[in-house]
């Protein structure tokens, strides 16, 4: 059923589709770029409702150009604050909102689809399933809940990484749709300044473990680098971590930035960075690597699954996943070839500029969103005709 008849039958202007797991706009994580950019490119067809916590965005409840947004104060209790969040959200919808679709996001929501599936329909999308992290082990038996039962109550289930479309297959018995994350054309011209030259980055919104940032300090200290380093993320996540993050610093001119959250100053730090060295040890699809390539940045990548079903190894340098002593061989192959790094830049640049813009990938979320609105504006027309027949 296409868009026009699924307005005639709606008989609104647009479908409204709620956005949870966002947690908040703009985006500066990888879950509330997806929404952020399908609301982007799609608002002339959908009127969007976001949900939000206070603890991820800084502005307040409201609307704004292309969707509503509604920010719950967070709560004082970090590790609490997201489930909080999600309940408050879930029960929002059901006795406030008016949707005709909900778009779910994140495998640890999806314990509330049961309860929205009283009053709707359910799309989710999923940001990285299977995927244990360090300061979640004593958690995983809730996720494994999440994955194994609650979520086969989706009406629909789509992923951003291939390993996690075949997992689903395999460990759930469901056919998940991939679609992979994008990214957005970006004017270098127009890009910040930033007050720092000839450095190595290292970015992550979170930095956790699992994003090997101990892998990138511990080759700079092989090789007895000597210049800036320069490490964003948040830490706030693990502080035995950051403890041994720090101690690993002494004798390195590391600068910590903490997360940034302008995308465009972000985009300043990969665009001028000497080498974006990125050693996660688990993805899904990262966007930051996606980001860092759309910029032309020097790459040197971790050769997981997830990173290689991306990048061909033609197009990136990589370095074998938790291997010290490679990674600071590589660094120093890529410090003494400047040239060849420019060369794999401008390859990965085409890569994402060909197969991952917004732009091309935001109509698959679409035509998910039609197939779902046309079965449940069939329903509504039948409803309507049954009503008829019997008056």
């Amino acid at each position: 059923m296409d868009t026009i008849n699924i307005k005639t039958i709606f008989m609104i202007n647009k479908p409204k589709i709620a956005m949870i797991g966002l947690k908040g706009l703009p985006a500066y994580g990888g879950a509330a770029a997806v929404g952020e950019n399908i609301i982007k490119y799609s608002k002339d067809d959908y009127e969007y409702t976001v949900y939000a916590t206070s603890s991820h965005t800084d502005i307040q409840s409201g609307n704004y150009e292309n969707y509503k947004q509604i920010v719950f104060k967070k709560i004082p209790f970090k590790k609490l604050n997201i489930l909080y969040y999600y309940i408050l959200s879930t029960f929002h919808a059901l006795l406030f909102g008016n949707y005709d679709l909900i778009h779910l996001h994140h495998r640890d929501a999806a314990f509330v689809i049961p309860i929205l599936k009283l009053k709707y329909k359910v799309l989710s999308t999923t940001h990285g399933s299977f995927c244990e992290m360090e300061n979640e082990k004593y958690y995983n038996w809730f996720f494994k809940i999440n994955e194994k039962y609650f979520i086969k109550y989706s009406d629909y289930i789509t992923c951003v990484s291939r390993i996690e479309q075949e997992l689903y297959k395999k460990n759930v018995k469901i056919n998940a749709l991939y679609i992979p994350n994008g990214i957005e054309k970006v004017n270098v011209m127009k890009l910040p300044c930033v007050p720092y030259d000839d450095y190595i980055l290292f970015a992550a919104g979170r930095i956790i473990r699992s994003k090997g940032c101990e892998y990138l300090l511990k080759a700079l200290n092989i090789i007895n680098y000597n210049r800036k380093i320069i490490i964003a993320g948040d830490l706030s996540h693990s502080n035995g971590y950051i403890k041994e993050l720090y101690k690993l610093s002494n004798g390195l001119d590391v600068d910590y930035l903490g997360l940034i959250k302008d995308k465009k100053l972000l985009y300043s730090y990969l665009y001028n960075a000497r080498l974006f060295v990125f050693p996660s040890a688990i993805e899904a699809m990262s966007m930051m690597l996606l980001e860092a390539a759309s910029v032309k940045a020097s790459i040197i990548c971790s050769d997981i699954q997830s990173n290689k079903d991306i990048f061909e190894e033609r197009d990136i340098l990589y370095f074998k996943s938790g291997n010290v002593e490679d990674l600071a061989q590589k660094i120093n192959y890529a410090l003494a070839n400047p040239d060849k790094m420019l060369e794999f830049a401008e390859r990965a640049f085409e890569k994402v500029n060909s197969c991952h813009r917004w732009d091309k990938i935001v109509s698959n979320y679409t035509n998910v969103y039609n197939m779902l609105l046309g079965d449940i504006a069939l329903s509504k027309h039948n409803i309507r005709t049954e009503r008829k027949i019997n008056s």
